[in-house]
């Protein structure tokens, strides 16, 4: 987590009032990193969130944290030895560029702001994609905020994301000179403006401008169509076979030396899957197992609710079919979520014997929900939907990971609760292989050109609608979400990848002859849907999606009239 707050920042001349904080999650290296990190040399301020996997196409071993400090500290080493030869804004522009050009190696989920001493600037951003939580409060009395989650006082109105669009510098100086892209963001107390530069994120074709720039690890979207002779895609397809390796690098990345939990818990799981049981998550659950020890066991987080709206409805609708000694219970196993996950943990069972799946029951009574309201609202803002609240509960719930396991050869249940700390989660997939309902009505109103608008316009405001959201919710719980699908690699490859070897829609269905059957697997993500029947995981390369919040059923607990883009009340 990061806390930094700059209360009064006046002029280099005077004193500058900075205050930093932040909290550790320690998941790599041999030992934590205390941060802040403090640069010896110069006094610069360091703050990291993230996981950083690979910087100058180099991969990190050990603390992230420390080699991405390091980095910078040297950046500003090297240009600050020259800052007497060649005068002190050269120095300020080729600092600039080197800090720019060391942030925008950076492969992994991210959200950082680092203060350079020597020029006086606190640069601050999160990575391309947006993964991970950076907010902040502007306030013309009281300097500015910036921080990983808003607080819970009256003046949360004031708070707002940090857009994943690049990276910010905010000069502490009344007297240097700003770009023509700068902004201003509120006054000192002595009434200079803050003066926010904006970096935006380049194309990797695109020329560096003067100023530098934040190079994107991602070419545009490909917009090529298919012509009328293209082959469907099949289980031997070279997509199929690259999806596979492109999954696999990406999990080994997000699963390698995580370190066990602490000593004095029952179970010694160290990653835990959001598990639904739908495609995404038991795709990752399946290829998980072919790249860890086979004697770690792997938490599957299945999280289901009591929805009174949706028990009095069935209620009025089939009255004989309500257990009358045990409704609760039976609100939980009519769960969609419920019904898929217990069938895809079943297939998990089967085709990876000796592995050791604990399907964790999440179980949240209606009472329990409203016990949390207020603190699901408060991690969510400044989102503030009724599907905002619909999807963070249902993450904030499973995130805890309490509930119960069932043994097989005991009827009770018994308690569990995972100390596992990563949390893999399959966002994204839908995303970019075409996995929702609109992309199929995209596709049936305007064609190709129609559903590759609509994949594009989904992937690239993730950041902005889910992960800054999804993280706040997840790391309250001191745990940390983790998205194969969004690794650097895998997106670059998927956007290059043409339309036709994503999805299916428009080409005419695969059909796989199996025991004289010949299932036909949806058009949507159907290149996962093939390399799950691939690797023998076929009832959930047949599943439909299903938004969490309905398989889940958190959405309109209270009533069905409500709209997920309604404000939430208070």
């Amino acid at each position: 987590m990061l806390d930094t707050v700059l209360p009064s920042i006046d002029h280099v001349r005077r004193a500058n009032h900075l205050m930093f904080a932040s909290s550790v999650l320690s998941l790599r290296g041999c030992g934590v990193v205390s941060q802040p990190v403090v640069d010896d040399n110069s006094s610069s301020v360091f703050c990291w969130n993230g996981e950083a996997w690979k910087a100058k196409g180099e991969d990190i071993h050990g603390s992230d944290s420390l080699a991405i400090s390091e980095m910078l500290f040297l950046s500003l080493q090297n240009s600050s030895k020259h800052l007497d030869h060649l005068g002190a804004f050269t120095s300020y522009e080729r600092t600039l560029q080197a800090i720019l050009c060391d942030l925008s190696s950076i492969s992994g989920p991210y959200a950082f702001v680092f203060y350079d001493a020597i020029f006086q600037r606190v640069f601050f951003g999160r990575d391309v994609l947006g993964r991970r939580s950076l907010v902040i409060r502007k306030q013309a009395s009281h300097g500015i905020t910036i921080s990983s989650v808003c607080d819970g006082s009256s003046s949360l109105g004031k708070w707002t994301e940090v857009e994943a669009d690049g990276v910010y510098m905010l000069k502490l100086t009344t007297n240097s000179t700003s770009s023509s892209d700068a902004v201003l963001i509120g006054h000192t107390n002595e009434g200079d403006p803050f003066v926010v530069e904006h970096f935006p994120w380049a194309s990797p074709t695109a020329e560096k401008s003067l100023n530098g720039s934040m190079i994107s690890p991602f070419s545009e979207l490909n917009r090529r169509t298919p012509d009328a002779g293209v082959l469907p895609l099949q289980l031997e397809s070279k997509a199929v076979y690259d999806l596979k390796q492109q999954l696999s690098s990406s999990l080994a990345l997000r699963v390698k030396d995580v370190p066990p939990p602490p000593t004095g818990v029952g179970s010694k799981s160290r990653i835990a899957i959001l598990f639904s049981g739908g495609l995404d998550c038991t795709l990752i659950a399946r290829a998980l197992h072919d790249i860890i020890p086979q004697d770690q066991g792997i938490d599957l987080l299945n999280v289901a609710f009591q929805n009174p709206r949706v028990v009095a409805a069935a209620a009025k609708q089939a009255p004989d079919q309500i257990d009358t000694n045990n409704p609760v219970e039976q609100a939980y196993a009519l769960c969609p979520d419920r019904i898929t996950g217990l069938s895809s943990y079943a297939e998990l069972l089967s085709v990876c014997p000796g592995r050791e799946w604990r399907f964790v029951f999440i179980n949240i009574p209606y009472t329990e929900t409203v016990l949390h309201r207020a603190q699901i609202i408060s991690l969510i803002y400044p989102h503030s939907t009724e599907m905002d609240f619909s999807i963070g509960c249902a993450l904030y719930f499973a995130a805890r990971g309490i509930g119960h396991i069932q043994d097989p050869f005991i009827k009770s249940p018994k308690p569990y609760t995972t100390p596992a700390r990563v949390l893999l989660s399959g966002l994204g997939a839908d995303e970019l292989f075409a996995g929702y309902t609109r992309h199929a009505t995209a596709f049936t109103r305007r064609g190709y050109l129609g559903l590759i608008d609509e994949i594009e316009l989904d992937f690239f405001r993730l950041g902005k609608r889910n992960l800054g959201r999804d993280d706040r919710v997840i790391s309250h719980w001191g745990r940390e979400a983790r998205y194969p699908f969004l690794d650097e690699q895998l997106v670059s490859w998927a956007l290059e990848l043409p339309i036709w070897e994503k999805c299916g829609f428009g080409t005419p269905r695969s059909t796989l002859k199996i025991d004289k059957e010949e299932p036909q697997l949806e058009p949507g993500k159907h290149v996962l849907r093939l390399l799950a029947w691939k690797l023998g995981i076929k009832s959930a390369a047949q599943e439909k999606k299903r938004a969490i919040q309905f398989g889940a059923r958190t959405a309109k607990m209270q009533t069905g009239r409500t709209k997920g883009t309604q404000l939430l009340s208070s």
